[in-house]
């Protein structure tokens, strides 16, 4: 979803989802918002605690992210604070983090060092994620191609 403030977008790589996914979510700040929305901050004052970022750049993902389509943000119960909320293109992002944290665990930390884990609701552990087609075959970079338009 384009921006909806300031000038027309100039996109890095305009038929690239990837590319384009990366100038909507790609900087550090933005996807670690993502993932703290996901495990229920929703206040400015909760992002900036969890996170330790400089109040300006939250201000400004924040912003961006509601801009996107990524976030909601409404009035809290008291009307002080506002609250941001996971839209539906946000909640979309959940496998998007998940691959990123099992690529992490894979390849981001020896093996006896120590990380968080994601787990279901039952305590179970979340199945590797990888690509396969539609007949359950698995895919990688060797056996899929980009069919490129233009």
């Amino acid at each position: 979803m384009p921006p909806t403030h300031g000038s027309p977008r100039a996109w890095t790589d305009p038929t690239c989802p990837v590319a384009r996914t990366i100038d909507l979510v790609g900087d550090r700040w933005s996807l670690l918002i993502v993932r703290d929305a996901m495990d229920g901050a929703a206040t400015f004052t909760e992002f900036r605690q969890r996170l330790g970022i400089a109040r300006n750049i939250l201000a400004d993902r924040l912003r961006r992210l509601v801009d996107h389509g990524i976030l909601t943000v409404n009035p809290a119960p008291g009307g002080k604070r506002r609250v941001y909320e996971l839209t539906e293109a946000g909640q979309d992002l959940f496998t998007t983090i998940v691959a990123l944290r099992q690529w992490g665990e894979r390849h981001a930390f020896t093996d006896d060092e120590p990380h968080s884990t994601l787990l279901g609701l039952d305590g179970s552990p979340i199945a590797e994620l990888r690509p396969a087609t539609p007949a359950g075959e698995p895919v990688t970079a060797a056996t899929a191609r980009v069919h490129k338009v233009g």
